[in-house]
């Protein structure tokens, strides 16, 4: 793997026109603040303009020399840490923008001062100095770039500034802090802290810790718990606080070093060190709460030589980096924080943490050489040592990607790994660097030569960067000091960058697969990286950022499809993410008449998976061929389910048919004799297509579709769609294509719904229509499935077709395939139909003679136990007013539902002779009183009325419902329920034999 690349990151430099030596700088939103050393007191303000060029908008005076500085975007205030007298002031200088317009007038106020509106109007025209006193001296500072708010670390504690706005009146908006926490932490000292989104990173000479400010819900009234101690536990980590040692002070002579060790999550509770939280607001309905969530520690130790201890092993360069989402609109740019990293370094080795919903080390720098101090930025690290300007590759865009979506890493997208190699773009000779910032594309360096550095400067040396005509050379100005300058270097742009790193590449095609690879995922999360966060990009610079994006995706797809590499399986999302066609892709990699070329795994997976979905694209003919011949080269047993691909329409299927005859001949297979007949089809050549049918049985043949569906349906625009093969099977073998379907549906190939459009289509019927073949697709299901959602489902759809059809005496328009015997005797939801039933159709001459098997097919339903009658009932009630078909439904109904009365009422009324045949077969266990409260009172009493009118009643209740009462009833019960008006000789033989029958027992 090449580790340096040597490519050109950095344009052209110009120095900064500073009048006095910087002793520290930071950037603005399009602003340089430089302060001077000791001697002037001051802080100058350049404004940075196109290609770094620099323009002087003023200068201030400050209480004393400045210690540290910082700039905060949000609020677009300075603040410093000042000395003087021996003491040091935290200051934030706000409205210092009026000292372009000439201003020099300058407002000095505390933090949180009341400001009268008249004495407030003047801010509008002048510099406001804010003072923030403090208990402790201030040590270290940080604003937070999402909402300006500013952390200030002192001795044992940090302390957390609001930023405010105050509206004073209408016209005016002044700007102010509010003190609001402080974290005590013991025994720390911080010699740097980052701010941001809540997050607080700090560090002493060798420890790091990170923290995290998380909200809680707490009632404004509970003010004696604003303050919270978030305590380690006990147990210590090995090497942990001073208490760990006891003789320590007897073993002053002794060097002690602690352990080094990394807590991640969790686990950096035990770092035995506790923070409280101290709130200094007043609680109000609006006071935020919060509570600490440790995130990270880490402990280095001293680095170790032959020649002993190093005395410079220190952390540097703390850097908390949020990577945004931009989102842009017509009113305003929305930037969504993605994710947030953390960087800091040692002397040799810096370390790159995320620090989002999990906490992990990314990558790990290692430099040639003892560095000064790094600057980390969404697209590079910079980093500068005694003699170079380093800039290193990052992967916090791979990281904020997979944070943002975490399914990312699928077939249709793809992103270059975290843990992808880090390497180095450039080293950049500089003579004596000292300090680095960045900001947008510049990069802000401070030199400083010694002596011996200015001496060797004279002798021919190797040119740097190009420096304009125009450039001011400062150090030609009397009042400074030889020996140092301060540059603004500008970083190409992205594009610029990208093409470098893509035409490098192709050094490496043929020789080194894994650098050619590794170089053009660097130029990928390079465009990734400027595309997250876009805000200050133009509209036409983000169109060539996004069409630079798609155009690094064909080439990694290119890789993966032409190099043998292990992640071969990429150039699949990489090719679907650039946007290019099948043919296209065909193109870039397929050569004009070469028959021996080699297809490597990346581009048959590729292609296999293209084929595989349903395409709106169709190949050319000879692209189609073409197609043909790689797979028969690289994967022959794919071949009969590409050529039932959309995209392969258009091939000649000639062609198709000798490669398949190849292939089977090898390898034969169901599927490949049904695409052969499938293609036979296309050709009208039915004698071929006959006898590849008859090549396995019928069950066979069904079950040979799961293996290749698009035989019967294809997709187009999200519909299914019958195909030829399809349209030929309902005309000739439509048992075959019901089958094929069953088994398709319980193979989860296709959905019911999927399957009623598909047989609509296939039956040319509108979309309120339901053709026969559908409904034997139904019964069909209704033989094998056993889900019971689709059971209850099919249930009411078949019920609801028997329905309509003998209501509106419509028949089916095709035969149904099978009988309701068939049904019957093959599927369990369907029941024997009972006696009375059958006893009911046999009375008069009914009108649905001709729609016998319909109405057949609706009692056996209702006969058996599988339908939910109580959700059928709106269903059926088209039929309860008919003749007797309405009335075995509203019977059966009854039944099955339990309400045996009703039943009898209802055939006593329309069918009295089927009613001794329904109490036969239905009044058993509990409802066999029925028999002597209901039924024997009821025939008695209609024979009584209508005498030997009715042989049936007589009959029935001579030879059933007597017989059955006088079983089951004791002689006293049987003798009350008769009639006192009875004819004596009627009832004496089941008296006699009801008798008999208790004294036998």
């Amino acid at each position: 793997m090449v580790q340096l690349y040597n490519l050109h990151p950095f344009g052209s430099q110009r120095v900064v026109p500073c009048k006095q030596e910087p002793a520290h700088f930071c950037c603005g939103q399009d602003v340089l603040f430089v302060a001077s050393t000791a001697a002037s007191c001051r802080v100058e303000v350049f404004a940075v303009r196109e290609q770094g060029r620099c323009e002087a908008l003023g200068s201030f005076a400050t209480l004393g020399p400045v210690l540290r500085m910082a700039h905060s975007s949000a609020g677009d205030y300075l603040v410093t840490i000042e000395e003087k007298s021996k003491a040091t002031f935290l200051r934030a200088y706000m409205n210092w923008r009026c000292m372009s317009a000439g201003s020099s007038r300058v407002c000095v106020r505390m933090v949180g001062h009341k400001m009268e509106e008249s004495y407030s109007e003047t801010l509008k025209e002048q510099m406001s100095v804010v003072e923030m006193p403090l208990s402790d001296p201030p040590l270290c500072i940080s604003c937070c770039p999402v909402n300006g708010d500013l952390l200030v670390g002192c001795k044992n504690k940090l302390v957390m500034f609001c930023l405010k706005y105050r509206v004073i009146n209408q016209n005016l908006t002044v700007l102010d802090f509010e003190r609001s926490l402080i974290l005590h932490i013991d025994n720390l000292i911080p010699t740097e802290v980052a701010f941001c989104a809540r997050h607080i990173a700090i560090t002493t000479e060798l420890d790091v810790l990170i923290l995290k400010l998380e909200l809680v819900q707490q009632s404004a009234d509970r003010t004696e718990q604003c303050a919270q101690e978030v305590s380690a536990p006990e147990k210590a980590v090995d090497g942990g606080g001073p208490s760990t040692h006891p003789l320590q002070l007897e073993l002053d002579e002794f060097i002690i070093c602690q352990k080094p060790v990394e807590l991640l999550g969790e686990e950096s509770k035990l770092c035995e060190i506790p923070v409280t939280l101290e709130s200094t607001v007043l609680p109000t309905e609006d006071t935020k709460h919060f509570q600490v969530q440790y995130l990270l520690f880490r402990r280095f130790a001293p680095d170790q030589s032959p020649f002993g201890f190093c005395e410079d092993t220190k952390l540097h360069s703390i850097q908390l980096l949020p990577v945004y989402q931009t989102a842009c609109d017509e009113t305003e740019n929305k930037r969504k924080l993605l994710s947030l990293f953390c960087f800091f370094s040692l002397p040799h080795v810096g370390y790159l943490y995320s620090v989002g919903k999990l906490v992990e080390l990314i990558s790990t720098y290692q430099y040639s050489e003892k560095s000064e101090q790094a600057v980390l930025t969404p697209q590079f690290l910079h980093v500068i040592t005694s003699q170079n300007l380093q800039c290193f590759t990052v992967r916090c865009s791979a990281a904020a990607a997979r944070g943002e979506d975490p399914y990312i890493d699928t077939t249709v997208k793809a992103c270059p790994p975290v843990t992808l190699d880090i390497c180095t773009l450039r080293m950049q000779l500089f003579i004596g660097p000292r300090a680095i910032c960045h900001f947008k594309n510049h990069i802000i360096l401070l030199t400083k030569a010694d002596t011996e550095d200015i001496t060797e400067r004279r002798k021919p040396t190797r040119r740097m960067l190009s420096r304009k005509a125009d450039s001011i050379k400062s150090r030609t100005n009397s009042e400074s000091e030889p020996g140092w300058n301060l540059y603004i270097i500008n970083t190409v742009s992205t594009i610029q960058l990208y093409r470098e790193m893509v035409d490098y590449s192709r050094t490496y095609e043929n020789v080194k697969t894994e650098s050619c690879i590794h170089l053009l995922s660097e130029a990928h999360l390079l465009v990734r990286a400027a595309i997250m966060d876009s805000h200050f990009l133009k509209s036409d610079e983000k169109e060539d950022l996004l069409r630079a994006f798609r155009e690094s995706c064909a080439f990694l797809g290119d890789c993966y499809s032409r190099f043998d590499t292990k992640d071969y399986h990429l150039a699949l999302p990489y090719y679907r993410m650039s946007g290019l066609s099948m043919t296209e892709v065909l193109k870039r990699l397929v050569s004009e008449g070469d028959e021996i070329q080699t297809y490597e795994r990346g581009f048959i997976f590729y292609l296999t998976h293209s084929l595989n979905e349903d395409s709106n694209e169709e190949l050319s003919k000879e692209s189609g061929n073409k197609v043909l011949q790689i797979f028969y080269l690289a994967d022959p047993v794919q071949l009969p389910h590409i050529l039932c691909s959309p995209s392969m329409r258009n091939i000649c299927p000639l062609t198709a048919v000798k490669y398949l005859q190849k292939v089977e001949k090898m390898m034969p297979s169901v599927v490949l004799t049904l695409t052969k007949a499938f293609l036979a089809l296309k050709m009208g050549d039915l004698t071929m297509y006959e006898h590849e049918m008859h090549s396995y049985k019928e069950t066979t043949l069904a079950c040979g579709f799961i293996g290749q569906p698009r035989l019967l349906q294809q997709r187009k625009e999200g519909i299914v769609m019958p195909t030829e093969f399809a349209v030929h099977l309902k005309e000739m073998q439509p048992g075959l294509l019901v089958a094929a379907t069953v088994a398709l549906h319980e193979n989860s190939k296709i959905e019911l719904e999927e399957a009623d459009t598909f047989f609509k289509m296939l039956c040319n019927s509108s979309e309120n229509t339901v053709p026969q073949l559908l409904v034997d697709f139904w019964e069909a299901l209704l033989v094998v499935s056993s889900q019971e959602e689709i059971l209850e489902e099919l249930l009411l759809r078949v019920t609801s077709q028997y329905v309509w059809r003998i209501s509106r005496k419509q028949l089916p328009e095709t035969k149904p395939l099978k009988t309701t015997e068939d049904l019957i005797n093959s599927c369990s939801h369907f029941g024997l139909i009972v006696p009375w039933v059958t006893s009911i159709m046999s009375v008069g001459c009914s009108s649905d003679k001709d729609y016998h098997e319909d109405v057949s097919r609706l009692q056996s339903l209702l006969c058996s136990q599988s339908i939910n009658i109580a959700s059928a009932l709106p269903v059926l009630e088209p039929l309860t007013e008919a003749d007797n078909v309405g009335l075995t439904i509203c019977v059966l109904c009854n039944t099955r539902l339990g309400k045996y009365e009703e039943a009898i009422d209802q055939l006593l009324r329309r069918c009295p002779g089927a009613a001794v045949f329904y109490a036969q077969h239905e009044l058993k266990g509990d409802s066999q009183a029925l028999w002597w409260n209901k039924l024997l009172p009821e025939l008695c009493k209609r024979a009584r009325l209508t005498g030997n009118d009715c042989p049936v009643l007589i009959s029935s209740l001579k030879a059933e419902t007597l017989s059955i009462v006088a079983m089951e009833l004791e002689l006293r019960d049987f003798l009350s329920l008769l009639p006192e008006d009875g004819t004596a000789a009627f009832f004496l033989p089941h008296l006699l034999h009801c008798s008999q029958r208790k004294r036998l027992t």
